[in-house]
C-alpha cells in the first residue's frame, strides 16, 4: 500500500515536473521569437488610434434647374460620406495628432482606442499648409507616445507604419504594423495644388494605405520618428501602395502641436503694406532690367512694415530668401514653401536705380488684396 502511495506521488511529481518543463520551453521559444520590430509595436501601438469621420455633403438633384429657384423649390439633397483615418496620442491629456486632409470638413469624429473604446473628438486646430491637427477626446487612461528625433534619422534603417488601413482598426480593435526602412530623406515636393507643402518628407518602403494617414512611423527603438501622410501609385486607378509611401518628421510636427495646442491656430496672416505689379515686356525695357525676373513696387502704405524695412516705391524685387521670382504669386509660394508664420522675416533681394541690395522684411497683421503681401 505505502509503495503504491509512494509510486502515485513519483508520478505526479513527474507529471508537474514536465508540465512546468513544458511551459518553461514554450515560454523560451516565444521570448526567442521576440526581436527589436517586435517590441517596438508592443511598446508603440498602445499610442495609436482610429479616427473615424463623417462629414455632410450637399448634391443638386436637377443640376439644370437654376440655382436661383433653389429657394422656392429646393433641389439639393444632403448625405452623409464616412471616412476612416489613423492618430496618434501625443500626450497623456487626451491631444491627439493626425492630417489636416483626414479631418478636413468633418461634422463628427469618432476616435477608437486601442481596446476597442470609442470617443468622441473635438478638433482644436489644424494648420492647412502643413496638413496636420489636432484633436482632443476626455479620456484618461491613456499612454503618452515616446517621439524621436527625426533629424538623426538614417537612410536604410528600419522603420514601422502604424495605422487603420481600411478601417481594420475597428476590426481587430488595435493598430496594424507593416515594416520597411528609410528610402530617403528631406525629400521636397513644394506647394501642391491642395495649398499643401510637404517639404523634407521622410520616404519608407514600409506598406502605406488609405487608413494609414495620420498614424505613426516608428524606428527600432519604438519612438515616432514621423506621421504617414501620403503615398505614390502606379497610376489614377491604382490606389494600393506600392512601396512609395510618405511621413512628415516628427521634429515640424512637434512645433506645429505647440501652435496649435495653444493657439488653436498657426497664424500665417501676414500684411506687409506693399502693393506690387507683375512686369511685362514694356515695362522690362522702360527700366532696363537685364533679365525677366521681379515685380515692381507701386505703393508703401503708411505705418507698415513694408515702409519700416526701408523699402521704396520704383524698388523690383528680383528674389526673395535668395530664389528668384517672375511673378506675384512666386512670392506667395515661396513664403509658403518655408512655413513662414506672422512675425517671422524673409529675406528680398531688390534692384534700385541699377544696385542690387538685401532687405529683411518682418511679415506682420493680416493679409489683403492679391496684389498686396
Amino acid at each position: 500500500m505505502f509503495t503504491m502511495i509512494k509510486l502515485k506521488f513519483i508520478f505526479i511529481s513527474l507529471s508537474i515536473s514536465f508540465l512546468i518543463s513544458h511551459d518553461s520551453v514554450k515560454d523560451s521559444i516565444y521570448n526567442s521569437r521576440k526581436n527589436a520590430i517586435t517590441n517596438a509595436v508592443e511598446f508603440a501601438s498602445n499610442s495609436v488610434v482610429g479616427v473615424n469621420v463623417t462629414k455632410i455633403k450637399k448634391q443638386r438633384m436637377n443640376p439644370f434647374l437654376d440655382p436661383f429657384w433653389d429657394d422656392f423649390f429646393p433641389s439639393t439633397r444632403s448625405y452623409k460620406v464616412e471616412s476612416f483615418g489613423s492618430g496618434l496620442l501625443f500626450d497623456n491629456e487626451g491631444y491627439i495628432i493626425t492630417n489636416q486632409h483626414v479631418v478636413q470638413n468633418a461634422s463628427e469624429i469618432i476616435v477608437t482606442t486601442g481596446g476597442g473604446q470609442k470617443h468622441e473628438a473635438e478638433l482644436i486646430g489644424s494648420d492647412d499648409l502643413t496638413d496636420l491637427a489636432l484633436l482632443k477626446i476626455d479620456y484618461n487612461d491613456l499612454v503618452e507616445t515616446n517621439l524621436g528625433n527625426s533629424d538623426e534619422l538614417i537612410i536604410g534603417e528600419w522603420v514601422i507604419a502604424l495605422g487603420n488601413p481600411l478601417g481594420l482598426f475597428n476590426v481587430s480593435n488595435k493598430a496594424t504594423a507593416t515594416i520597411g526602412i528609410v528610402s530617403s530623406l528631406n525629400m521636397d515636393f513644394g506647394k501642391k495644388e491642395s495649398g499643401r507643402v510637404y517639404q523634407n518628407m521622410i520616404q519608407t518602403d514600409a506598406s502605406i494605405n488609405p487608413g494609414n494617414s495620420g498614424g505613426p512611423l516608428i524606428n527600432a527603438h519604438g519612438e515616432v520618428i514621423g506621421i504617414n501622410t501620403f503615398i505614390m501609385t502606379n497610376n489614377d486607378y491604382l490606389n494600393g501602395s506600392i512601396g512609395i509611401g510618405f511621413a512628415i518628421p516628427i521634429n515640424l510636427v512637434k512645433e506645429i502641436y505647440e501652435g496649435l495646442k495653444e493657439d488653436g491656430k498657426i497664424d500665417r496672416n501676414y500684411f506687409t503694406g506693399i502693393h506690387i505689379q507683375n512686369i511685362d515686356m514694356a515695362m522690362k525695357k522702360y527700366l532696363k532690367l537685364p533679365n525677366n525676373f521681379g515685380v515692381i513696387i507701386t505703393e508703401i502704405e503708411p505705418n507698415s512694415s513694408g515702409l519700416r524695412s526701408g523699402l521704396k516705391t520704383g524698388d523690383v524685387i528680383i528674389a526673395v530668401n535668395s530664389k528668384n521670382i517672375k511673378d506675384s504669386s512666386d512670392i506667395f509660394r515661396i513664403i509658403d514653401e518655408g512655413l513662414h508664420k506672422t512675425g517671422d522675416y524673409i529675406q528680398l533681394t531688390i534692384l534700385r536705380d541699377s544696385i542690387t541690395m538685401e532687405i529683411n522684411l518682418k511679415l506682420e497683421g493680416q493679409k489683403s488684396n492679391w496684389w498686396t503681401f
